[in-house]
């Protein structure tokens, strides 16, 4: 898998958006490792996630033009949809609550699982900057955090594991987020 900067994701999925079949197989060929490792943790059952990235480049391919890099990074909205779409089949099979981390997992260990199809770990450097900005996020929100978006824990499931209302599970995932992007993305000088 060849590393494609995100300018470069950007001018593929606005090719994409105009029809570009090339230009889709490149993005394909540049992303898809990190969207089955999305599925395939959400899901825990890597042929089901592999047929759901079929489902998921198939809405990428759709939905190309509906892309904004003023909205954020092209690895968030595709992560986004494989999330989203993981998370719809894990609610509509029923499936028993995903075990959350060991206790002493809060500090991040999960990280180290995000793991693509060729077994290769998450970049070092973004393990790294995401680790020290969660360890910035106070102890419940953070798992909150991690719970949501690396398990596929649903507001509801928060909100009983936490014994919280869904409304407060919504302003924490929305401040615990936005306290991320904030770490992760630096004002320009």
């Amino acid at each position: 898998m060849r590393v494609v900067a995100a300018t470069d994701l950007s001018v593929l999925l606005q090719s994409v958006g105009a029809g570009d079949r090339r230009a889709f197989r490149d993005l394909y060929d540049a992303t898809s490792p990190k969207l089955l490792g999305i599925a395939v943790r959400i899901l825990r059952d890597k042929a089901l996630a592999e047929e759901i990235l079929q489902d998921v480049y198939l809405r990428v391919w759709r939905n190309a033009n509906r892309y904004s890099p003023e909205a954020g990074a092209p690895m968030t909205w595709l992560g986004a949809i494989a999330r989203n779409r993981a998370i719809d089949v894990v609610r509509s099979r029923k499936a028993e609550p995903i075990a959350s981390a060991p206790a002493g997992d809060e500090d991040g260990g999960w990280l180290e699982s995000l793991a693509d199809p060729a077994g290769e770990s998450v970049d070092r450097v973004d393990a790294q900057a995401l680790r020290q900005c969660l360890g910035q996020v106070e102890g419940e929100l953070r798992q909150c955090l991690v719970l949501a978006y690396c398990e596929g824990y649903s507001r509801e499931e928060l909100a009983d594991r936490f014994g919280r209302n869904v409304n407060t599970i919504k302003t924490w995932l929305r401040r615990g987020l936005a306290a991320l992007r904030v770490c992760l993305d630096p004002p320009c000088p």
